[in-house]
């Protein structure tokens, strides 16, 4: 009996069984989605305990090292470093390759060819050329087959690196060390799991070498910590101090991609011992204690973001690609006609049309007859160079009415159409029924948007805790809100209802 073969997803290969699939996220920026083909031809999945790991790497096991600057407060980016540590012996030159050191004892013996390299991958490339080698003509992919980026010294790259969070992948080319950062802007706040999967070239396809992962925080609380030392003190750990002698309160930021560092920052003290609030504007504060006692000091940090607004001119017209996307419709629907035994659900193809810059992603959430409730939100990038005119196809599952949105976005903007459509099975065919609702919700960047002539400033306040709620075995608390605005719900589809199609999306 014949079976057919499906090819897995990102979410199948790089889940490695420590992340939830993600039913509903808000895009990264430069990152792909995760329901995305995997060539696993070119880039084989090997589950863990699959003998051929140990055969992956002359020599023994590569080991990886996944670290991060988390918590990362949100907004800020949160960086990711790794590093290759190979076998005892070998390392890494100057052109990628992975040598054997010198003088360096070996626990088994190296045959005399193998005593200076153990991959020469400059010597594949230099042989065949690489891209012109008959086996390695498709090489220079990625896991999707995207091309890889043809920056200076692209070809001495010979890992690959696949990076997987949010129900989103990112994939590079590297070295033995790789660094890279994420805006968390778009990240909801708590506990995240960065999955990695890394690939060495080969003669015919790429080899997996190694897989690691690590958890980061994101958070509205800017993570603060404080030291507390007094002059003479002899143990500083036991938090144990004189009376009437001055203690210094030291607080450190934590904040590694700067993004505090034009900000207007206080604190402000509680020291716990009645002698009032004091407030400051330098990290470093002194206090002197009059009385004996257990005290509790409490800190609450502030801090002011200046976002600047460019003055616009009303008269003078944008470039199309600054002004944003001014009107979406849609002009047609079309149910697809297709055989019993083909079809499965029924599609309805919808034309729409756009005024204004030309997108490049485009949303489609499908929710109950109220428009109230959301079932499914599917979200794809897409190329448009000339004319904004696209056909959307749409699968549905079940017969019923249906309220369509329809999303285009741009960097800058984004504008929304809504139909309602009634959706009606049969034996041989089946019917789509719309009736537009309403058309053409813009949403525009404030940058685009706002005529003011001067600089405006948000300012983030700290949260409120509840009656009750314990302090921390510190006694110091650091609060910074910021209000994200979720533009769809958190529910979606297990499968991709977009279909790529030429001319369709």
């Amino acid at each position: 009996m014949a079976r057919s073969f499906l090819s897995p997803g990102f979410q199948d290969v790089l889940s490695q069984g420590s992340t939830s699939p993600v039913t509903s996220y808000r895009k990264l920026q430069g990152w792909s989605s995760d329901q995305n083909k995997w060539n696993e031809k070119l880039y084989p999945f090997w589950k863990e305990g699959d003998p051929r790991w140990k055969d992956c790497w002359k020599g023994g096991r590569v080991t990886v090292k996944l670290d991060t600057d988390s918590p990362a407060l949100v907004g800020s980016n949160v960086t990711f470093v790794v590093t290759l540590q190979f076998p005892k012996c070998q390392k890494e030159d100057n052109d990628g390759n992975i040598v054997y050191e010198r003088n360096c004892t070996q626990d088994f013996p190296v045959s005399q060819d193998q005593q200076v390299y153990v991959y020469n991958w400059t010597e594949w490339i230099d042989n065949c050329g690489w891209e012109n080698c008959t086996s390695n003509h498709s090489h220079n992919v990625f896991p999707d087959g995207r091309p890889f980026p043809h920056y200076p010294g692209w070809r001495r790259r010979n890992f690959v690196y696949v990076f997987h969070t949010f129900g989103q992948y990112y994939q590079r080319t590297g070295r033995s060390s790789a660094m890279f950062s994420v805006n968390t802007a778009n990240i909801t706040l708590g506990k995240h799991v960065m999955a990695l999967s890394i690939y060495r070239r080969g003669h015919s396809s790429y080899v997996p070498i190694a897989r690691a992962s690590a958890i980061y925080v994101v958070t509205d609380k800017i993570p603060v910590s404080v030291s507390m030392f007094q002059k003479h003190d002899r143990n500083i750990s036991d938090s144990i101090f004189i009376k009437d002698s001055p203690i210094t309160f030291d607080v450190k930021i934590h904040d590694p991609s700067y993004y505090l560092n034009n900000s207007a920052i206080s604190y402000k003290w509680n020291f716990g011992d009645g002698s009032g609030l004091f407030v400051a504007s330098s990290p470093v504060v002194s206090h002197t204690y009059t009385l004996q006692g257990n005290f509790t000091p409490n800190l609450t940090v502030q801090a002011i973001i200046p976002v600047p607004c460019k003055p616009v001119t009303p008269t003078v017209p944008l470039p199309t690609s600054a002004e944003g996307i001014l009107e979406v419709n849609i002009i047609q629907m079309m149910s697809i006609q297709m055989t019993e035994s083909q079809a499965e659900n029924s599609l309805v193809d919808f034309v729409v049309t756009c005024q204004g810059s030309l997108p490049t992603d485009v949303c489609t959430v499908v929710s109950d007859p109220t428009c109230q409730v959301s079932k499914s939100v599917v979200c794809d990038p897409i190329t448009i160079t000339d004319e904004c005119l696209l056909t959307i196809r749409r699968a549905f599952e079940e017969p019923g009415t249906y309220c369509i949105n329809i999303t285009l976005g741009d960097d800058t903007s984004q504008a929304l159409t809504s139909a309602l459509i009634s959706v009606n099975g049969g034996s041989s065919s089946r019917r789509t029924e719309g009736v537009f609702i309403f058309l053409g919700v813009l949403a525009v960047l404030a940058a685009i948007g706002a005529f003011v002539l001067y600089k405006r400033y948000k300012q983030y306040k700290p949260i409120e805790r509840s009656t009750g709620q314990a302090d921390n075995h510190e006694g110091l608390t650091a609060y910074f809100s910021n209000f994200k605005a979720i533009f769809f719900s958190s529910s979606t589809e297990k499968n991709p209802l977009l279909k790529s199609k030429p001319g369709i999306v």
